[in-house]
């Protein structure tokens, strides 16, 4: 095969392309051609098809996507925003926590186990990158009817993958949700989210500074595995020849990760790095081109000097090839004896590829000839941005009319906290997450199915300085309520992570987002995507929390059939003093039960809906930032008073199941009055800016006081102890019935 070089496509303008193969349009190459003058030659294809696709440029979400920017709330403590590899915040006593959540959706559906072990090691990577240690992962996860075929497949080998990399690589996963609906069959969701910490004046940078620089490749040999794998898989819908996109699927070896990562952590301390990036989607050609143009504008590399697994493979494929567990980095010239010699310690191969220039241009070589000549900035930067058609969906009224006041309300109440106790969505998780190592590190202090997961920060460094701090955790989303209202919905996915941090006694601080839609093509996507991106900022705006990076996942959906928009927000949130966080459920027999906020007749896309009556329609609950915040205000002020002795949001299947699962948390009950006129209501409304909190008899007084200070609605429902759930007057179920019924469902369908 002839070497298509700069020089031969200068000479042979009319040779044809494949760029249509590769997911371009034609208007995108013919723009390719304008920009060098030239048709390019194939290895140039290969980084301008990769990193102008959906995934790597965000073409069709750029231009909603900068309402994070205008419309970021006044944050000190953001460190590091959007445009990087993940965010980092401030939090206190010289310390920075960075924070992301990718998405890994369509390779965990093409191949299970490596496509979600390979998301977990991707962001793990985008961690390290900013110099921070990893130090925990959670996920979001949502799959088909729990019964069906296709997850029954899919869903086993996901978990596994997450389990067995992050396990491996001895990270806690503290948290995250797993959601069963049909509307996911044949597209999972696998969100993966990892947070790191690292000290504030320790941040790195994916940049090329300095002429003369060397560029390092190191960590695992690159090979055909994931050739286009993230790129072009997430930038297409799904259809039935996506099982043969398997090699497409990157395949992970989380023992060289392992090494890499304390590899990094030693070069970071050893002052021997410049600039890094992770490889990531669109491997070498990503990794080229952003850090050049973040730089000095410019960078020569040598393809023959890259390490590969298989020596048959063409520039253009290691261009694109998505090889896990690589890294690149800048060193200067009297650094890389340094450097390498770090790498050998820790047996990770590092191979000098190339040095950064100040010409504007990346020039790449294969067997002495030029095979690559572009400003970088053109790739990485100034790829095409579309304002797609926005249309709302021809069926959104009718949907929205058809509201759950039509189904029929249950006789028997116990038999209906009962079901839905026992239904996929609410049952237990544990035998997902049981495969999960949420201890290892010894520095977990809250973790599933708490509401959050909290870590201490003490001792997650090595020679770290003594600190009382902590941090809160947690990533929620709901497709539902999204379908019915995608802006209502989007904030309604960040009130009820905001919740669940405040639970813990944390104040929420920062947030990452993984919008999961349809494809950007379809005119009732956009609109529904636009909605959403316009209300999870709105809402960040109003709630003082910015967003400090995440990730866009389009075309999930099979077909012409989309999924619900899913739109997952994580939650940042510290703690002064973790010693004093607020334990999870009803921790001690003879505390009072106090139920915060307002509860309103609201049922739209509920649990009670959904698992009784498969229906969905009508109006999500009502949004209600203001209260969002008054009752996160409580919280933490109880817990930093020392007031709170247990506590558990209120969210999915309402008072009720907060109740049955607060039981379940140590084994003890309560006997409670429900607050309202109508049982029903009070029992399974899934209205927001709820929580429940149990308090010593003795602090009540104070505990009141201070609800009534942040004008909180605070009602003392009971007490606690004793081995059932009783409400007077309409049902007592036995801790034990609860656990059973909770415990039961997935072990039966997945064995």
């Amino acid at each position: 095969m002839t070497l298509d070089t700069v020089e031969r496509a200068a000479q042979t303008p009319d040779e044809p392309q494949p760029y249509a193969e590769l997911g371009m349009k034609d208007d995108e190459y013919q723009r390719v051609r304008e920009i060098l003058g030239r048709r390019p030659t194939s290895a140039e294809l290969a980084i301008y098809s990769v990193m102008w696709s959906e995934h790597c440029s965000y073409k069709s979400s750029k231009v909603h996507l900068r309402q994070f920017a205008t419309k970021a709330p006044k944050c000190d403590a953001l460190l590091v925003g959007m445009g990087e590899n993940a965010g980092v915040v401030d939090i206190g006593d010289g310390w920075a926590v960075t924070f992301k959540i990718e998405s890994h959706n369509h390779p965990s559906y093409v191949e299970p186990h490596q496509g979600a072990a390979t998301g977990v090691g991707g962001i793990v990577r985008d961690i390290l990158s900013m110099g921070a240690r990893p130090i925990a992962v959670m996920d979001s996860l949502r799959f088909g009817g729990a019964d069906q075929p296709d997850t029954k497949r899919v869903l086993p080998g996901v978990v596994e993958g997450i389990s067995s990399y992050g396990n491996c690589l001895g990270l806690p996963n503290i948290g995250g949700e797993v959601v069963f609906d049909p509307c996911y069959i044949g597209n999972p969701l696998v969100n993966a989210l990892c947070v790191g910490l690292l000290r504030k004046d320790q941040i790195k940078l994916a940049t090329a500074p300095g002429p003369g620089n060397k560029v390092v490749l190191f960590g695992a040999r690159t090979g055909a595995d994931g050739i286009g794998g993230a790129s072009v898989l997430a930038s297409a819908t799904f259809d039935e020849e996506s099982q043969a996109k398997r090699p497409a699927v990157q395949v992970g070896d989380p023992f060289m990760e392992k090494l890499l990562i304390e590899c990094c952590l030693e070069l970071f301390q050893a002052g021997v790095v410049v600039g890094i990036q992770d490889l990531g989607a669109a491997g070498i050609s990503c990794a080229t081109t952003e850090m050049a143009a973040k730089g000095a504008g410019g960078m020569r590399i040598d393809l023959n000097l890259v390490p590969l697994r298989d020596p048959t493979l063409r520039p253009e494929e290691i261009l694109m090839s998505e090889s896990q567990e690589r890294m690149m980095a800048i060193v200067a010239p009297d650094d890389v004896p340094a450097f390498l010699a770090i790498c050998e310690k820790w047996d990770v191969p590092a191979t000098v590829i190339g040095e950064v220039t100040d010409t504007g241009r990346l020039v790449m070589t294969w067997d002495g000839e030029v095979i690559v000549d572009i400003p970088p900035g053109t790739a990485a930067n100034e790829g095409p941005v579309y304002e797609r058609p926005l249309r709302e969906p021809a069926g959104q009224a009718a949907l929205n009319a058809d509201g759950p006041e039509r189904l029929p309300r249950p006789a028997d109440l116990r038999e209906t906290l009962l079901t839905l106790l026992g239904s996929p969505n609410l049952a237990s998780k544990e035998w997902v997450t049981s495969q999960y190592d949420r201890y290892v590190r010894g520095n977990t202090v809250l973790a599933q199915p708490a509401d959050a997961g909290v870590l201490r920060i003490a001792e997650a460094l090595p020679g770290a300085e003594p600190t009382t701090r902590g941090i809160a955790l947690a990533v929620d989303g709901n497709g539902r309520y999204a379908k019915l209202d995608p802006y209502a919905g989007a904030q309604l996915a960040l009130s009820e992570a905001y919740r669940n941090v405040a639970v813990t006694g944390a104040r929420p601080l920062a947030v990452t987002n993984c919008l999961n839609f349809g494809s950007p093509e379809d005119p009732e996507v956009m609109w529904q995507f636009a909605e959403a991106v316009r209300g999870l900022a709105d809402a960040c705006q109003t709630l003082g929390v910015p967003v400090t990076g995440g990730n866009v996942s389009f075309y999930n959906q099979t077909g012409s059939t989309a999924i619900h928009p899913t739109p997952v927000v994580g939650v940042l949130g510290v703690i002064e003093d973790v010693s004093k966080r607020i334990r999870h459920g009803f921790t001690a027999p003879g505390l009072r039960v106090a139920l915060l906020g307002e509860t309103r007749e609201e049922f739209g896309g509920s649990e009670w809906a959904h698992a009784i009556h498969g229906h969905l329609g009508g109006m999500p609950p009502q949004v209600n930032l203001a209260a969002e915040r008054a009752l996160a205000e409580v919280l933490v002020a109880a817990a930093a008073a020392g007031l709170a002795e247990g506590s558990h949001d209120l969210s999915d299947g309402g008072l009720g199941i907060a109740l049955a699962e607060s039981c379940l948390a140590h084994g003890i009950g309560c006997s409670v009055e429900l607050p309202g006129g109508d049982p029903f209501v009070d029992l399974f409304s899934e209205s927001v800016a709820r929580a429940l909190v149990c308090v010593r008899p003795e602090a009540l007084e104070e505990f009141t006081r201070l609800c009534a200070r942040y004008e909180v609605p605070c009602q003392v429902l009971g007490t606690t102890g004793g081995g059932s759930l009783s409400v007077e007057g309409v049902f007592e179920i036995a801790v034990e019935e609860l656990r059973e019924t909770h415990g039961r469902t997935l072990p039966a369908i997945f064995g």
